[in-house]
């Protein structure tokens, strides 16, 4: 019943106040032994193995939202963990944990989702600190910046914001795709902080950035391809309040049709909404809302639920 309670809710035992069993103690040994042999066996067939089951766990989240894969996450973490942990030599140990951040970060960003704020900050300290061991500074600036959108989540724009320079410095020499990525991701936070120069400067250089090929063999994670970087300017829009916001997002809603990112979808429905809610138009704000709420239902993104609920229709002073 734990196990199914966690994958339904997304959260661990502690968060759900279950009690945790205790393990016996070993003490001759024998079992660190038999993890130090059974770690001897971790190949590049296995961290391939590895990265594809994270990057099986990604596409699905893309396509049917965060809560019932996030304990699939959990132990595939608890399992490269426990090879790294027992893993010798430091050219053994670094692919892995490269995949151990990869993983980490895909389960911050999952239960961001979930609005499991705590569980996903812990997710990304993990992750910062595998990238550490990696000797990748293109995973600790990724995993380091969408860190600060927990930060984002929380209200506290000017740590955040910190933050994202942060991690555009540590990966100020990585590949142009995950520079691109930085900027915008700097931009968005800008733009909640109501600084809209330095938001719409952060897009423009994303856009400069961005190389025309958009996937990126070390770089899994990311994707830049067809309207998405448009969306996500026009999510900055959305929160700046600018009425171009509309015709930004429209314009790209018949494109995103495809069932392989189906949250990007809701996002920019839940951004449609908000933008017509404050340019007056009531019955296009309903619409889209309806339409997001739909979808959100489906995916059960708690964040963009929430931000959903901020909405109040023109000359309604109840949400929609």
């Amino acid at each position: 019943m734990r196990a199914i309670l966690r994958e339904i809710y997304g959260r661990t035992n502690d968060d759900l106040g279950l009690p945790t069993e205790m393990e016996p103690i070993d003490t001759s040994g024998s079992e660190l032994a038999e993890r130090l042999i059974i770690a001897r066996r971790v190949d590049a067939a296995t961290i391939a193995m590895f990265r594809n089951e994270v990057d099986g766990v990604r596409h699905a989240d893309r396509r049917f939202g965060a809560a019932t894969r996030l304990e699939r996450l959990r132990g595939q973490i608890t399992d490269i963990e426990g090879h790294l942990r027992h893993t010798l030599l430091r050219r053994e140990r670094a692919p892995l944990a490269g995949v151990l951040t990869e993983a980490s970060t895909l389960a911050g960003w999952t239960s961001l989702d979930i609005g499991a704020l705590d569980q996903a900050w812990t997710h990304y300290e993990r992750a910062k600190s595998a990238a550490l061991e990696s000797g990748s500074l293109a995973l600790l600036a990724h995993a380091t910046a969408e860190q600060a959108f927990v930060l984002v989540d929380m209200g506290n724009t000017s740590d955040a914001l910190a933050l994202f320079a942060e991690a555009r410095e540590i990966g100020e020499r990585a590949p142009r795709l995950l520079r691109a990525w930085l900027a915008a991701a700097q931009g968005e936070g800008y733009a909640v902080a109501g600084q809209r120069g330095d938001a719409l400067r952060s897009f423009d250089e994303a856009d400069t950035l961005r190389p025309s090929e958009v996937v990126h063999p070390a770089l899994p994670f990311l994707f830049l391809g067809g309207s998405h970087l448009d969306r996500w300017r026009g999510n900055a829009l959305v929160h700046l309040g600018a009425a171009e916001a509309i015709d930004q997002l429209e314009s790209l809603l018949d494109g995103m049709q495809s069932s392989s990112f189906v949250r990007a979808r809701a996002a920019t429905l839940v951004d449609l909404a908000l933008a017509y809610s404050a340019a007056d138009d009531r019955e296009a704000a309903q619409t889209y809302a309806n339409q997001a709420r739909r979808i959100i239902s489906q995916v059960g993104s708690v964040r963009m639920r929430r931000r959903l609920e901020r909405l109040v229709l023109p000359g309604d002073s109840r949400s929609a």
